[in-house]
Order: structure tokens, then C-alpha cells, then sequence
């Protein structure tokens, strides 16, 4: 049986102090908008007036889709290995982005048709060589989905051991935009038109097809809207389950996590409907150009940071949205206050 983690209650009492001296800072009241918001929901979530983000990682979690048979994706599912040797070699957009904001990038294979080295530097999370084509049956098994949660868990669990007090989400799997939609039309109730993108740019054919590919494997797989395991199951995919575990282990201890894209917004919305709870715990990246993306969001009742039109996946929104949370927590900790800097305040 699948054990949830207790979730902690953010401190309301420190999220009280945090905004009142931001109310003290050398600035009109709220004039820093939503960095003010932020520095206040990571104090909370730390349990301490001087929240601290200087410890950043970036999870990509990587896994095949026998969905991809039926030509989903305008690639071919080699490119998953390929670009997972990318990343380890450090010549991916993640890790030029992550470099950038000085954070850590960990590569985990959850489910990839390919085997790595040993000694590659990818966390064998491995569940199976790939998931089964949800057009013709579900992807995997309901233990093997228990088992994608578990070790997604036990990788945040890893990561905050190593003293990661920021954690953000990648993907890597190519055909993974199919199972995101399928796990978005189950849990928004939207059709599943208005939930299904281009993916990696398939043309107008293509869009037709994959709709109705994501229609046919909803309706073998009648995924269960009311069970967030059965959804992952029938429709999921190993990353996302890892991803959803992910933010299920980070929340657990307390650590916030920056959710990426589009499939790091599904999995986050399957950890969501397993426990409400760990949404104080969620920071959205950026705003998607996958349409299926805003109704998650919705209804996690949270709102992307950046809309700069990506697509790609790996973490990248986070990566971009590291600095935003960075300079939200140097506000509320490095700026004077009107006392401090003997600046008159309003009357």
C-alpha cells in the first residue's frame, strides 16, 4: 500500500513577520509585487525570517513512451538517451541555464529505453525500458507507478541530504507531451483538445492525430479522475511519476520546489491531487506555450513567474526563474529599512 509523506504546515507566524518588515523596507508598500509575495511564501516554508535559496538543484528525470509508436512526436525516442548524455556532458540549454544561476544539475533515468555506465553519472532510477503504449493499454502497472513516486521521493530525499534547500523540476522523454495531455484532460475534465499542444512541433496532421491517439487511450484506459495513481498507471509516464515524487519528498521536508513546464506541471498536479497540501510548497516557472498547461496551474491555484513562449522542456523555465526567487529572498534579507537607512517613511 502507498504511504503519503506528512506534508508540514508552513509558519504563518513567520510569513506574518517576513511580510511585515518587508513593509519596513526602503520602498512603498507591495511596490516590489510579486517578489514581495515570494520572499514571504519561502520563509514560511523554511521556518525562518532570512529564507535561504544559495543551494539550488535542478532534477531531470528521463524516460521513454511506447506511445511514441504511434507518431506523436516529430523525434525520434533514440533522441532520449542522446540527450541524457547531453546534459552529463554539460552542453544541454539546463546546464548552460543552471550554470548561469549557480545551480546543480542531477540526471535521473526513471524509465529510459537505453542503459547507462555505471560510472555516467546518471541515478539509476530505472522502473523499465520504457512504458507500454497507452494507445493500446495502460503504461505501466500500478506498483511500477508506486515505484516511480517512491524513488522520486527517495531522489529529493538524496538531494536536500547533499544540503539542496531550492529543488526544481526537468523532464526529458520524447513523446511525453502525450501522456502530460492524457494526465491533464483526466484531471481537468477538459476535453482533450483543449489540453493538447505540437509538443516538438509536430504540424497541423500531426496535432489531429495525437489528439485522437490521447482520446482512444483514455477511453481503453478509463483512468480513474478520482485515483492519481491510477491516472499515472493507465496514462502516466516513469519521469512524471519521479516528478510527482519529487515534489511529494521536497514538500515533505519542508524544501519548495520550482515547477517547470508542461510536464513538470502534470506531475505536479498529480502530487497535488494525491495531497493538496504541498502547495505553498510550489513555485510555477513560467507560463508554457503547451495549452494544457493553464488549467493545471488553475487548479493548483498557482501562477507562472515568466511567459517568454518556451516549449523545451529539461527545467529550463526554472533555471530562469531561479533568479527572480534569488532576488526576492536578497530583498527581504539585504535591504535597508526607512529606520536602517534614516530615510523618512510616509506619514
Amino acid at each position: 500500500m502507498f504511504q503519503l509523506p506528512a506534508i508540514p504546515l508552513p509558519d504563518a507566524s513567520i510569513a506574518e513577520k517576513a511580510r511585515q518588515r518587508q513593509n519596513m523596507l526602503t520602498k512603498p508598500t507591495g511596490s516590489l509585487g510579486r517578489l514581495e509575495e515570494l520572499s514571504v511564501q519561502l520563509a514560511a516554508a523554511q521556518h525562518s525570517i532570512r529564507p535561504d535559496v544559495s543551494r539550488k538543484v535542478v532534477v531531470v528525470m528521463a524516460g521513454d513512451h511506447g506511445v511514441t509508436r504511434e507518431g506523436v512526436s516529430a523525434y525520434p525516442s533514440d533522441v532520449t538517451p542522446q540527450m541524457v548524455h547531453n546534459f552529463l556532458q554539460g552542453g544541454a540549454a539546463i546546464n548552460v541555464l543552471s550554470r548561469l544561476a549557480g545551480a546543480r544539475v542531477c540526471v535521473v533515468d526513471m524509465g529510459v529505453a537505453a542503459d547507462f555506465p555505471a560510472n555516467s553519472g546518471v541515478i539509476d532510477c530505472k522502473i523499465a525500458r520504457g512504458t507500454g503504449n497507452i494507445a493500446a493499454g495502460p503504461a505501466m502497472s500500478r506498483l511500477e507507478a508506486e515505484q516511480s513516486i517512491k524513488r522520486g521521493m527517495e531522489v529529493a530525499f538524496q538531494e536536500i541530504g547533499r544540503g539542496a534547500n531550492l529543488i526544481a523540476t526537468g523532464d526529458m522523454g520524447i513523446g511525453n507531451t502525450t501522456p502530460s495531455s492524457a494526465i491533464a484532460a483526466v484531471l481537468t475534465g477538459l476535453p482533450v483538445a483543449q489540453v493538447t499542444g505540437r509538443g516538438t512541433g509536430v504540424d497541423d496532421a500531426g496535432l489531429a492525430a495525437k489528439i485522437s491517439i490521447i482520446e482512444k487511450a483514455i477511453q481503453v484506459n478509463k483512468p480513474d479522475k478520482n485515483d492519481p495513481i491510477d491516472v499515472l498507471a493507465k496514462v502516466g509516464g516513469f519521469e512524471i511519476g519521479g516528478l510527482a515524487g519529487l515534489v511529494l519528498g521536497a514538500a515533505s521536508r519542508g524544501v519548495t520546489v520550482v515547477v517547470d513546464g508542461f510536464i513538470s506541471t502534470a506531475a505536479a498536479l498529480l502530487a497535488y491531487e494525491l495531497t493538496p497540501k504541498i502547495q505553498p510548497y510550489l513555485i510555477a516557472a513560467h507560463k508554457s506555450v503547451e495549452i494544457g498547461q493553464r488549467a493545471m496551474l488553475e487548479k493548483m491555484g498557482i501562477e507562472p513567474l515568466l511567459d517568454l513562449g518556451m516549449r523545451l522542456g529539461e527545467g529550463t523555465g526554472s533555471a530562469l526563474a531561479f533568479h527572480l526567487i534569488e532576488a526576492s529572498v536578497r530583498i527581504l534579507n539585504d535591504m535597508a529599512t526607512f529606520e536602517s537607512a534614516g530615510v523618512s517613511d510616509k506619514e
